[in-house]
């Protein structure tokens, strides 16, 4: 396969964000979001992805989180369709069950084209850190939406806040990790009785 690597600038008059994500990579990343919280978990992303991640965001957090936590989650989800190009030879579905501590999160991911989130990763305070508990799902919900994938997160066991979230974040790092790696079985074909995705 061809270097997979997407790149997105997105510039509005509330944020500046800019995404590069490397798909095959070692699990580097360089991340400054102006949300603490939010960088953890994109590290966490990066590292248990294997993936290279670039994430530097400014935005209206003089206001609140929320246009720079949407905007960094539409910015990823350009940036992963761009690094899948027409998804062919790809496993496409991945799945993974990740424990911290106390806290048990599952995650399951489908590149197929179609996107959907299902979010069940409730929170007891109403902020993790820096970050709002309920910009979580949103991000989620962004990031599906524009890298065309399906995604369902639910919070099998847990009473820490932050342990949730990383537990959440390292298994959609390890679901993606394997939906978007080559599948040799496909031929390079389009994992999909459709012939595309």
């Amino acid at each position: 396969m061809a270097d997979r690597v997407g790149a997105v600038h997105r510039q509005t008059k509330e944020t500046d964000v800019r995404v590069h994500w490397g798909l095959d990579g070692s699990g580097r990343s360089e991340i400054a979001t102006g949300i603490g919280m939010l960088d953890h978990m994109l590290q966490q992303l990066a590292r248990h992805g294997g993936f290279d991640l670039t994430v530097i965001a400014s935005g209206d957090l003089h206001i609140d989180p929320h246009h720079t936590v949407e905007d960094i989650g539409l910015s990823l989800g350009k940036a992963l369709n761009e690094a899948l190009g027409d998804r062919r030879g790809i496993r496409r579905f991945g799945d993974a069950t990740v424990p911290l501590d106390e806290a048990l999160v599952q995650v399951a991911v489908d590149l197929g084209g179609r996107p959907y989130a299902a979010i069940d990763l409730p929170f007891a305070a109403a902020e993790i850190g820096e970050l709002p508990a309920a910009l979580v799902p949103h991000l989620l919900e962004s990031l599906a939406n524009e890298a065309r994938m399906s995604i369902h997160v639910r919070l099998l066991a847990g009473r820490n806040d932050h342990h949730r979230l990383e537990a959440a974040f390292k298994a959609l790092a390890r679901a993606l990790a394997d939906a978007v790696a080559p599948d040799a079985r496909y031929g390079g074909e389009a994992p999909s009785t459709k012939g595309v995705i």
